[in-house]
Order: structure tokens, then C-alpha cells, then sequence
């Protein structure tokens, strides 16, 4: 029986979870451009079209760390209040038009303060820029949930401050924590001390592993560090021989860990070869909790709505794929329960319904 197939309209229109986005990777090209004129920075192009097509290109090198200098041109425009505001409501806007009704949004304040705004004031502009952006998308009828996690970087010794930054905005709209950075060379470990003010404060966090570096940064993540999500998590395939389980990935599968996959920008690092061959739908079908991600909406010249498409496309994916990978991304939100439990039932599973 031939599995009917699912037009990018349908896919637009599907209710969609993001848990893995920076806010630094996902301007829109023009907005770049304005600001980047503004405060006197010079681009590859100032052509918005031109500028994303580079972007795309330039981080297409197969390297987590050439992927990353790519970030130089966005943190320039974004160390002002001004910038700020202006970019973290528009990646709220950006998420609704894409039918994403709840995000996370990271990003790490460190990188940001070059203006000379404090580290709680780049919080607290980039909360009141989404929060704007919610109201916006509210109001125009495509309400959206985002929340906030902030990155310590790894290379650098401030992940302990950020990690008391996290617990001092708790409630106000930050959800949880990340390191992020050159994952190799840089294990989780040395960042001991934040995640046990983390967990001593019973703030979750996710780490990035298992991309740039294999099974021992997985492990270190989750046995040493304590996460609850792993953030890209390609390379626990290492440890799954003919579809057997070793002891990390069972734990992996068996605890419900989810893995924040993210297939267009894993073969820009050089972490997956194909789409069809990529890991997530391996580890779908031997019940790995993953989800499907964006990681960077500029760099990666994608949209939540691409790479579900991509995966319809050249991994076979049905609709029900598709929604299993939403529903497992609310699962494992660093929100409530009860938040988790009614968007699922009044959101996402009406939404699938209605679309189909």
C-alpha cells in the first residue's frame, strides 16, 4: 500500500516544536544587513539574498568549527539594546509564520555584552523582544511559546556565572541552560560547578554532545554533568552495532534521554553524510526519544518546515513521523508538565487532525 505523499502546504500548516535553536544563527538576511549598516559593521554582502546564500555556503565547510565563525557578522549586530529587541521579536514571528507553536530559543550572553550592556540587561532586553514577539503572533491569531536557555561557552570560564544567570531569571522566561562552542577538546566536565549550582537550584539543562566529539562526550554529558536532554547526540550510532544496544545507548533509550537532532545542520558540520542516511531515523525506529530541530535558521538556509520536509522527502517520513517527533519534543520541554500535557492535547494533536 503506497503512503500518500505530504505537500510542503500540509507541512506548513502542522503544529511543530522546536527545542534546539540559537538566536544568533537565525536573523532574517535583511534585518542583518540594516543593522549591520547601523552600527558601521561590514558584511561578505549587502545583498539580503546574496548574504543568505553565503551564509549557506560558507557553512558548508564539513566543520563544526568554520560552521561556528560564521557567527561573527550576526553577535555584530547584536550587542546593542536596539539589536536585541529588534532580533529576538522577529525570531518570534519567524516561528510563528512556520506553524511552530513552541520553542526554545538559546543563545549566550557573554557574547553580547561588547556594547556595554551588563549581562542582565542582555537578558532582559532579549525576554522583552519575545515577549513582544508573542504578543505580536498572539494577536495575528498564531500564538507561539517560547522559551529561553542561556549558553555558557565552553572554550571560556564564565559557564559557572551564566548558570547563576539562569537560575536568576527563572521566572522570567528562562527555562534552562546549554554550553555550547567547539565541543572537541572541550568536554563537558570542566563545567562542573554550573551544573551543580543547576542542580542544586532545580534548573534543567541540556549540553551539546555527541557531535563534534563521540560516545565519551555523551557520556560525560549525561553520567558526569547530569542532562536531561543531549544537545545534536549523532554519534550514540557508535554505540549500536547491528541494531544492539551498548550500556549509553540503552541508557540513552531506556531513560527517555531526548536527542536534539538537527539533520541539515549535522551535514554542514560534517556529523551526518546524508539526509536519508542521517542517524534520526535509525534511532527513530529503535525508540530513541528524538526530535527534529533547527539549530540555525540562517546559517543552515532552513526552517522547521524544510526539515520536515527533507525527511518526507529522502528518509521516507510520514505524517505520523512527524508528529511523533513533536509530541516527543513537548515531552522532554524544560516547561511544566501541565504546560507539556495541554499543548499536546490541545495543540499539537487537533492541529495534525485538522491539517489531514
Amino acid at each position: 500500500m503506497t503512503v500518500p505523499r505530504i505537500d510542503i502546504d500540509t507541512i506548513r500548516r502542522l503544529p511543530k516544536a522546536v527545542l534546539h535553536d540559537h538566536l544568533d544563527g537565525g536573523l532574517r538576511p535583511a534585518t542583518l544587513v540594516e543593522l549591520a549598516a547601523t552600527v558601521g559593521h561590514t558584511l561578505p554582502t549587502t545583498d539580503p539574498d546574496a548574504l543568505a546564500a553565503w551564509y549557506y555556503e560558507a557553512a558548508n565547510s564539513g566543520d563544526l568549527v568554520r560552521y561556528i565563525a560564521t557567527f561573527e557578522h550576526t553577535l555584530a549586530v547584536m550587542q546593542t539594546r536596539e539589536g536585541l529587541l529588534r532580533t529576538a521579536e522577529e525570531y518570534v514571528l519567524d516561528l510563528a509564520a512556520d506553524g511552530v507553536v513552541y520553542g526554545e530559543v538559546r543563545y549566550a550572553p557573554e557574547l553580547m555584552v561588547n556594547g556595554g550592556l551588563s549581562l542582565h540587561e542582555v537578558v532582559e532586553t532579549v525576554q522583552e523582544g519575545l515577549a513582544a514577539g508573542m504578543a505580536k503572533a498572539a494577536a495575528a491569531g498564531t500564538p507561539v511559546r517560547v522559551g529561553t536557555l542561556l549558553c555558557g561557552m565552553r572554550m571560556f570560564d564564565r559557564t559557572r556565572e551564566i548558570a547563576g544567570l539562569a537560575v536568576a531569571f527563572r521566572d522570567a522566561g528562562v527555562v534552562g541552560f546549554d554550553i555550547a562552542g567547539a565541543e572537541d577538546g572541550f568536554p563537558p566536565a570542566d563545567h562542573l560547578a554550573a551544573f551543580e549550582h543547576l542542580r542544586a537550584e532545580s534548573v534543567p539543562f541540556t549540553i551539546h554532545a555527541g557531535e563534534a566529539h563521540g560516545l565519551p562526550s555523551i557520556h560525560q554529558a549525561l553520567q558526569v554533568c547530569g542532562a536531561q536532554r543531549i544537545g545534536h547526540g549523532v554519534r550514540i550510532t557508535e554505540d549500536i552495532v547491528d541494531g544492539k544496544l551498548g550500556r549509553l545507548a540503552s541508557w540513552v533509550r531506556d531513560r527517555r534521554v531526548a536527542l536534539e537532532m538537527c539533520p541539515t545542520s549535522n551535514l554542514q558540520t560534517g556529523a551526518a553524510e546524508s539526509i536519508a542516511e542521517h542517524p534520526i531515523t535509525a534511532l527513530r525506529d529503535l525508540g530513541f526519544r528524538v526530535t527534529l530541530n533547527t539549530d540555525n535558521r540562517l546559517v543552515s538556509g532552513t526552517t522547521m518546515t524544510r526539515e520536515m520536509s527533507l525527511l518526507v522527502e529522502e528518509a521516507g517520513w510520514t505524517v505520523e513521523d512527524l508528529r511523533t517527533v513533536t509530541v516527543n519534543a513537548l515531552k522532554s520541554a524544560f516547561i511544566p508538565f501541565d504546560e507539556r500535557t495541554a499543548l499536546i492535547r490541545d495543540v499539537v494533536l487537533p492541529g495534525y487532525e485538522a491539517a489531514l
